[in-house]
């Protein structure tokens, strides 16, 4: 590169040569004179802006063909890359010939996608401490951050726990499972994790707070942060929340998305974006009007625009939705 730039430096000085020039997209019409069809002749010659899109919830019950639909469409909206806000699998075993089942199929349909895609975990991902070691035997970390484009992304573990604290949750959950499943007696408004705070909001710890600290700190002139998790840790009330990385972003924009509920929602907390998404698959209310599959698409330019699509919209050329069948992709 300073080859080149010496060279023209001296073709400009010696030779009076002219600097090579952004040439114009070609536009070619037969209308010579009066108004015209179009608003400008005037394109845009080189994009600065970039796309990215974001699937949610998979599991809970998954239904067929959902997220294999999904990846198509995604080809077809073509964003640089894929994020997830976790509940990739259903999980909830010790059985690792079972999660390896389980993850092969999600990847097997993931690796269809003609761009990188980026795995966060959830609570069906990271139910106990041996689908945790899975889940970093696989990916590696559990959170994570990356900056492209001078845009940074923080990826959180929501289901960030001390080992014996997440082994409580994982065994009342289990019995709470089967109280719905009526194998035994009880009622599920009245176990011990329907009343557990980290059942809806989860939880992070110091050591995960202190690495993201140290990153916000690292990049304190990005132009756009996103954050994304499953639950929503900003509605945790202690330190065990996002409450800390809030103060230290108080000043720089940011956007958070998470998912987990099932249910789409928009709110402004703090003067930003924080948005609920739907499902990619999972499973949903029927008597929720928000609760559909969609993808999320934002486009970062200055700042970020932000589209959510429900797939059920989002047509190929013949008009209808896609629909790609799982046992086609694994």
């Amino acid at each position: 590169m300073k080859v080149l730039n010496i060279y023209l430096t001296l073709c400009l000085i010696v030779f009076g040569c002219q600097a090579p020039t952004e040439q114009k997209p070609t536009f070619e019409h037969d209308i010579s004179s009066g108004p015209t069809p179009w608003t400008s002749d005037t394109f845009e010659l080189e994009e600065e802006d970039f796309t990215f899109a974001i699937i949610s919830d998979l599991t809970g019950g998954e239904r067929p063909n959902i997220y294999g639909t999904a990846v198509g469409q995604l080809n077809r909206l073509d964003p640089t890359f894929v994020l997830s806000v976790g509940d990739l699998i259903e999980g909830g075993t010790e059985d690792t010939v079972q999660l390896a089942k389980e993850w092969d199929s999600f990847d097997g349909r993931t690796s269809h996608l003609n761009m990188p895609f980026f795995h966060l975990g959830g609570n069906h991902d990271l139910t106990n401490p041996v689908m945790r070691k899975f889940f970093e035997n696989r990916f590696g970390r559990r959170y994570y951050h990356f900056v492209y484009e001078n845009v940074l992304f923080l990826m959180l573990d929501s289901e960030d726990y001390e080992e014996k604290r997440m082994m409580e949750i994982y065994e009342a959950r289990a019995k709470a499972l089967k109280i719905i499943a009526g194998e035994i007696e009880g009622s599920y408004e009245e176990s011990d994790y329907y009343k557990m705070a980290e059942r809806n909001i989860g939880g992070m710890s110091t050591e995960q707070f202190e690495y993201f600290k140290e990153v916000l700190a690292k990049y304190p002139d990005v132009k756009w942060t996103f954050l994304l998790m499953h639950k929503p840790l900003w509605l945790h009330e202690d330190n065990k929340g996002l409450e800390r990385l809030e103060a230290l972003l108080k000043d720089r924009p940011y956007t958070v998305f998470n998912g987990h509920v099932h249910s789409y929602s928009y709110r402004k907390r703090q003067g930003r974006d924080y948005i609920m998404l739907g499902t990619t698959g999972g499973s949903q209310n029927p008597r929720d009007s928000m609760a559909f599959d969609e993808v999320t698409l934002i486009r970062m330019d200055n700042e970020p625009v932000i589209t959510t699509l429900k797939m059920e919209g989002i047509l190929d050329e013949t008009g209808k939705v896609n629909v790609v069948y799982d046992s086609l992709n694994h």
